[in-house]
């Protein structure tokens, strides 16, 4: 017992040392964002990771409501959460991050988020300040939140904390989650290799993904055919798979590096679905590839092609098909997939370009062994009639896969028009398969054929095109001014106020959905509307002050007010439908009777304004 006084009396005073930079740390921490049930605080604690001392940001929140971790998917540019410490004497490195992951947002689309419960750690670059005494260090926390339904405010919240770094070397060692900036920031050379293995592996594991089994009884069969030819043309075949594989992998490499140049910005797969086109062409390219699976059209060159090329149609059909095998990669490619691609992008051009090549390396590892090895593939179940009932089995599979995962993507009022367009398409490559044969005379082959692609172009420009607004039919917005509303009033002309602001995405779903429908906007000069887009982006603006003392709103937008003569402010707070707008608006009096139901107003101006 008498030797454990000594190790006792140094614990105690170990804790005592170190007890005014955790004591910070505790309790729930400092509220950042409220709206209703969801909330989202953070609280400081002095950590060490990788050995390096610094401070660690825990944030501790609510499922539903998240931070942007890109710029470049936020609301508005330069609104993603930021983290920056300072101190006296202290010099801080940049805030290092951990993965983000996928939202789904107001907008129906996927974007990078930090949600619930995460960690940023701030390193401290010069430990040793002399002297090494306690100091004051603030850590400033900006950025926005969101729930599925709205965004907030801007927020810009500074936590402080006392940090004694005479006691660095005691603070808490933490290891850094995978992923985070300061792995992707200076990667040493072990890291790299780690990296590279962790790409080969990410490229391996495709194979087993849902997207691209549907494809596998067709690789498997031609793998089999290949297995019967001479040593060379068999690895020439195996190897063209490989490099089809390879060369999709190759191809966004070289779209990625140039997106990095030229704009800075970091492409992953995911961003394919961004863009409501690609989302379409990969879509139609799944569902044409699930009809080659039903044989009802099928894939070959022409006749003097394949002739004069003999072998050489078989190997351009092998790179196409593992071409085709790394697009269906990019629906569900996974977690891992996306985290290697980050930071392949975030290293020098050489690394990431080495790193995303041997994701298709990867990909294409299984088929080069087969193709060296045949002896494997007489492992594999003999071919039969089983493999055609589970080609064509398949082709179901891919068309699951082109409406689920590829569709998701796409705001919901564009799904019926795709889907719609879908089944033109497959008729029109239905009648290109089956219409015609090879002994079908050559008119009347062209014929049907230029009809089935006649039809298809027709069926895409009337189905797909995405509705814009109607030119000629726009709204005469005034900038908010509390004198125009209150003249407006005393004149009994109603006012529709829409308050929005720039970093607002609901409002932004409002704008398109209420606001650019040809009806709304002509209903409004027709009973004489006064349109006001009420600017609440900055605090202060003067829509901002009265949208909470004039008009009784906690600040959060987007929300519609109609004022109308002789009646309580109707209100739209949200996103919501253009019907409920549009039954307000018929309801008013048409905008020739304004003029005579001015006689008769008494109300002093601005007083019906203020009405709550």
């Amino acid at each position: 017992m008498a030797g454990m006084k000594p190790l006792l009396f140094c614990l105690i005073g170990l804790t005592l040392r170190a007890w005014p930079t955790l004591a910070q740390g505790a309790g729930s921490g400092t509220e950042i964002v409220r709206y209703e049930n969801e909330s989202s605080s953070a609280r400081l604690e002095p950590v060490r990771m990788d050995d390096r001392p610094g401070l660690l940001v825990i944030f501790e929140g609510t499922a539903d409501l998240h931070y942007y971790a890109r710029s470049e998917t936020a609301p508005a540019p330069g609104l993603q959460l930021k983290v920056e410490a300072a101190a006296a004497g202290v010099e801080f490195g940049p805030a290092e991050f951990p993965p983000w992951q996928p939202f789904l947002d107001s907008s129906g689309k996927n974007v990078e988020a930090y949600v619930g419960g995460f960690r940023v750690f701030v390193p401290i670059r010069n430990p040793a300040v002399d002297p090494p005494g306690p100091t004051d260090a603030a850590v400033r926390i900006r950025g926005l939140a969101c729930t599925s339904q709205l965004c907030l405010p801007p927020f810009d919240k500074t936590l402080t904390a006392t940090l004694d770094l005479g006691g660095a070397a005691t603070w808490v060692q933490i290891a850094p989650p995978p992923g985070t900036a300061v792995e992707r920031a200076a990667a040493p050379y072990g890291t790299t290799i780690y990296y590279y293995l962790l790409a080969v592996i990410a490229g391996i594991s495709i194979n087993i993904m849902p997207c691209v089994l549907p494809v596998l009884p067709l690789i498997l069969m031609r793998l089999v055919n290949q297995s019967k030819r001479a040593g060379g043309s068999r690895i020439a075949s195996g190897l063209a798979f490989s490099a089809g594989v390879i060369g999709f992998f190759a191809v966004f490499a070289l779209v990625s590096a140039v997106v990095n140049l030229t704009t800075g910005a970091v492409l992953d797969l995911n961003s394919l679905f961004r863009y409501p086109s690609a989302v379409v062409l990969l879509f139609l390219a799944i569902v044409f590839f699930g009809l080659v699976m039903l044989d009802v059209v099928a894939l070959s060159l022409p006749a003097a092609l394949a002739n004069r090329q003999g072998a050489g149609s078989g190997t351009l059909g092998t790179v196409g098909m593992g071409f085709f095998a790394g697009i269906l990669s990019t629906p569900c490619s996974g977690a891992l997939l996306g985290f290697v691609l980050v930071w392949a992008q975030t290293q020098p051009l050489l690394v990431s370009s080495i790193a995303i090549l041997l994701m298709g390396v990867g990909m294409a590892l299984p088929y080069a062994i087969l193709a060296l090895a045949p002896s494997l593939i007489d492992r594999l179940p003999k071919p039969g009639y089983w493999m055609e009932i589970f080609k064509k089995s398949t082709a179901f599979l891919l068309f699951f896969i082109a409406v689920k995962l590829t569709l998701a993507a796409l705001p919901k009022d564009k799904l019926l028009n795709v889907l719609t367009y879908g089944i033109v398409f497959s008729f029109c490559a239905w009648m290109w398969g089956k219409w015609v044969d090879f002994t079908t005379p050559s008119p009347k082959k062209w014929t049907v054929r230029l009809t089935a692609v006649a039809t298809a172009i027709v069926g895409a420009l009337w189905l797909l095109p995405m509705p814009g607004r109607p030119a000629g039919v726009t709204i005469d917005w005034q900038p908010y001014h509390a004198r125009l509303v209150q003249e407006a009033v005393a004149r009994n002309r109603p006012v529709l106020l829409d308050f929005t602001a720039d970093w607002c995405t609901n409002c932004k779903i409002v704008d398109k959905r209420v606001y650019q429908d040809p009806q709304v906007a002509r209903l409004l000069p027709q009973k004489d509307v006064l349109a006001i887009k009420a600017d609440t982006t900055l605090i202060d603006y003067p829509a901002t002050a009265d949208f909470r003392q004039v008009y009784g709103e906690a600040g959060n937008v987007p929300v519609t007010i109609v004022l109308r003569p002789g009646e309580s402010p109707t209100k739209l707070r949200g996103i919501f439908d253009k019907e409920q707008l549009i039954q307000i608006l018929e309801r008013l009096p048409e905008a020739g009777a304004h003029g005579r139901e001015e006689e008769l107003a008494q109300d002093t101006p601005g007083g019906p304004a203020r009405k709550q």
